[in-house]
């Protein structure tokens, strides 16, 4: 996959560009749906995949005290529409500037004249621009007069409920990292450094891995049963995610504990795979009752995780047609 970062890389209209646009965080089923209509539209007449997106979220710019917190990290959301078999990624730097332009100006510069779309594929909520002007109607009426094709995707629904980052946002701030899974079609996870902690964990007699999270958005705080990605090694463990409360609080902080593992990691990288959400954080007594509170966490994290497989991206996505990965 081509990734563009300025419009002005773009120094030719991309051929018979097939073009969806939008945040795309999370990268969730819906997504999933839309990334393969425009992929198949695409080599309906040989051309070219294209997803437009912005970086930072636009709400970071226009109103950062609104601005949700971002499901994928910039680098995840683009090994996730990768593995789409997109073709081009333009990820245009969100600025003022750009939030100032109309919606013709947007079509009519951007679309039209720099990316050369022949046919646009939106979800049925879009809307872009200054106002968000740019709807699905307004798109359909630009399509007309300077010749391309739009085309609107109702919403992707199942069991009742539409699939919507919203929607998984809440879910994951909620803990139910369960459901979360079903919605995004593949297990939450978060990537980090494993750094110094305070060493509680070791005392406890379960030593942990702190984690410098790369994520802005974290479950709620609590205890998780996980799988670890270490190197190449696929581990089992259980995580907590919150403050401390019974040594008196702190920073949030997530920690993992390796079963069966005993080894310095400080400096490698680990990704933690959200399995199921064991339990709340809780204020103990002493160290001796958290400690068995943690031995109890172990237990169910083990049993929770026999068999349990993950599932990833390059597992779920079949880029469009039978067969692939």
């Amino acid at each position: 996959m081509r990734v563009i970062r300025s419009l002005r890389d773009i120094v030719a209209p991309l051929p018979g560009a097939v073009v969806t646009i939008g945040n795309f965080d999370g990268v969730h089923l819906g997504h999933r749906e839309i990334f393969r209509q425009v992929v198949a539209r695409a080599r309906e007449i040989d051309g070219t995949s294209v997803v437009l997106t912005f970086s930072p979220h636009p709400r970071k710019v226009l109103t950062p005290d609104q601005a949700p917190l971002q499901i994928n990290t910039d680098a995840e959301k683009e090994r996730l529409i990768e593995a789409s078999c997109i073709d081009v990624l333009v990820c245009v730097p969100f600025t003022r500037e750009i939030a100032g332009l109309s919606a013709e100006m947007f079509v009519r510069d951007i679309l039209v004249a720099r990316i050369g779309v022949r046919r646009l594929v939106i979800g049925y909520d879009y809307a872009f621009g200054r106002n968000r002007a740019g709807n699905a109607d307004f798109l359909a009426q630009q399509g007309d007069a300077l010749g391309f094709a739009v085309e609107v995707l109702g919403p992707i629904i199942r069991d009742g409920e539409i699939f919507s980052s919203t929607r998984i946002r809440e879910l994951i701030q909620a803990g139910d990292v369960a459901e979360a899974a079903r919605l995004l079609g593949r297990h939450f996870n978060l990537e980090g450094e494993v750094v110094h902690g305070a060493g509680r964990g070791r005392q406890l007699g379960f030593p942990t891995a702190n984690l410098r999270a790369d994520k802005e958005l974290l479950p709620q705080a609590g205890v998780y049963a996980v799988k670890v990605r270490l190197g190449d090694a696929l581990l089992d463990g259980a995580v907590n995610i919150g403050c401390n409360p019974t040594f008196s609080g702190g920073n949030v902080s997530v920690e993992v504990h390796l079963f069966d593992f005993d080894r310095q990691i400080y400096g490698e990288t680990v990704r933690l795979y959200f399995i199921a959400r064991l339990r709340e954080e809780r204020v103990f007594a002493n160290a001796a009752d958290l400690s068995q509170a943690i031995r109890e966490d172990v237990r169910r994290a083990r049993e929770i995780l026999i068999g349990a497989q993950i599932r990833g991206y390059r597992e779920y996505l079949d880029c469009g047609h039978p067969g692939a990965k």
